[in-house]
């Protein structure tokens, strides 16, 4: 055994320091659904900052120390505060902002965002099928970013006014009408924050026929 580690200690620290990177620094995520279209599509795989917001003791929610802010519009990944499942949203809301829903439209502290250059697509649902859903460009503290409703989903187009408390952040996926966001799950605390997503490292159209998406290729997250 001796003799084992000896011969291949060069590889033990290779593994070791490569598992550390990976569950405290920098880490790579594949998007399994459609929550954040367009943004993210689904067989994305995404680049995540762990220690944008916080430095953690690896494979715990233990934060060592506080390293950054969480700001609006984010791209984040975390924990739902529901079942411990790891999901991608966007930051809407810090703490104190009062956020809002009415009729589709996202109001922040009574104020509503902009939304421009709406344009009619078909959302691929599977097997060939599609669904229509409309476009748009969200402005959110003069972040832009692009949201999709679809009209012909039942889905919660109403919400709130809440006040976000301190310490917890409101999440929505961009695809509004087809995500498990803070309007189900809830708000989500701090030490649950896993790191900001900044880039699509590689793509693949997994619901068809699994090209490559070179377009997407070191793409940057708006």
């Amino acid at each position: 055994m001796k003799n084992w580690l000896k011969n291949n200690r060069g590889f033990i620290l290779f593994v070791f320091f490569f598992g550390f990177f990976r569950l405290a620094i920098a880490d790579w995520n594949p998007i399994p659904s459609g929550s954040m279209r367009p943004t993210l599509l689904e067989g994305d795989v995404v680049l995540v900052n762990r220690v944008a917001y916080d430095f953690k003791l690896p494979l715990t929610n233990q934060v060592l120390a506080e390293l950054g802010s969480p700001e609006r519009g984010d791209v984040v990944t975390f924990k739902s505060p529901k079942d411990g499942v790891q999901l991608i949203k966007r930051l809407i809301a810090v703490p104190g902002d009062v956020v809002e829903l009415r009729d589709e439209v996202l109001y922040l502290n009574g104020v509503a965002s902009q939304y421009q250059s709406p344009v009619q697509v078909k959302e691929p649902m599977g097997g060939g099928l599609t669904m229509p859903a409309i476009q748009a460009q969200e402005i959110l503290s003069g972040h832009a970013h692009t949201v999709q409703v679809l009209p012909q989903v039942n889905a919660m187009r109403n919400f709130g006014p809440v006040q976000v408390p301190e310490g917890q952040y409101f999440f929505l996926g961009d695809n509004r009408d087809n995500s498990a966001d803070s309007r189900y799950i809830g708000m989500v605390p701090r030490h649950l924050l896993i790191g900001r997503a900044h880039r699509v490292l590689v793509s693949a159209d997994i619901k068809g026929n699994w090209w490559p998406r070179w377009d997407r290729l070191v793409q940057a997250i708006q």
